[in-house]
């Protein structure tokens, strides 16, 4: 079953949502009557603290390196994996994205938009749960923020801090059911090349051929609307 991938700034509420996910997902399945296990990751199941983000060299790399054995240890297609951390470095969720593929189970990131003032506030508000502020500061300046255009970014799910509602159906759809993932930058044509397409339009064939293989192959064009406009089009 699907790995999901917490990600945010320190005390951004991720894992409030991630704790409404899963309980989404064991409700969900309990009434399909599937008997799914539904497993969450986190410092607090990992007993790591607070302290260990004080040094970035040793420390802070071992606690990514606890979540990541523990994904690697629990992942299963049988279950769901909810990688409940700041996950804030983007080749970190690269790795979390090839432990899941290697099994040839499905992922998906949940991102905790929230802004650093307000998760800035709510971190003062948490007492002795808190980040030290500087090393609060520390942690927002390395974070990474997803991009959907990457492979191990997508499916992107964006919950901001004032959204009450988590679009729990469509992660469910795009991990669970499978739904097929919109097209991404990289397959969808740009306007701008349309125009090379019209200007290509003048010339005989054997120029169309060079021009079909120097686009799919340095512009990463469409193969299959090359494919029907320069053929179909002499």
């Amino acid at each position: 079953m699907p790995l999901i991938i917490m990600c945010g700034f320190p005390s951004s509420g991720k894992t409030v949502c991630a704790k409404k996910v899963e309980k989404y997902f064991i409700e969900r399945f309990a009434s399909q009557q599937k008997t799914n296990a539904v497993r969450l990751i986190n410092d607090e199941s990992l007993d790591i603290s607070k302290d260990s983000y004080k040094d970035t060299r040793i420390e802070e790399k071992k606690t990514r390196a606890s979540l990541k054995s523990a994904v690697e240890r629990l992942i299963s297609k049988d279950d769901i994996i909810i990688a409940d951390g700041m996950n804030y470095i983007k080749g970190f969720r690269y790795q979390l994205y090839c432990i899941a593929r290697a099994i040839g189970t499905p992922h998906c990131v949940i991102y905790c938009g929230t802004p650093v003032k307000i998760a800035k506030e709510w971190n003062s508000n948490r007492g002795e749960e808190s980040y030290e502020s500087n090393v609060f500061d520390e942690l927002v300046s390395r974070f990474e923020e997803p991009d959907d255009r990457n492979r191990w970014d997508s499916p992107l799910f964006t919950v901001l801090y004032n959204d009450e509602t988590i679009p729990l159906d469509n992660i469910w759809d795009s991990i669970v059911v499978k739904v097929a993932r919109p097209p991404n930058l990289s397959t969808a044509v740009k306007p701008v090349l349309l125009l090379y397409l019209i200007y290509l339009n003048q010339y005989p064939f054997s120029f169309k051929i060079y021009y079909y293989f120097f686009f799919s192959k340095f512009m990463n064009l469409n193969m299959f609307i090359l494919n029907e406009y320069i053929f179909f089009s002499t």
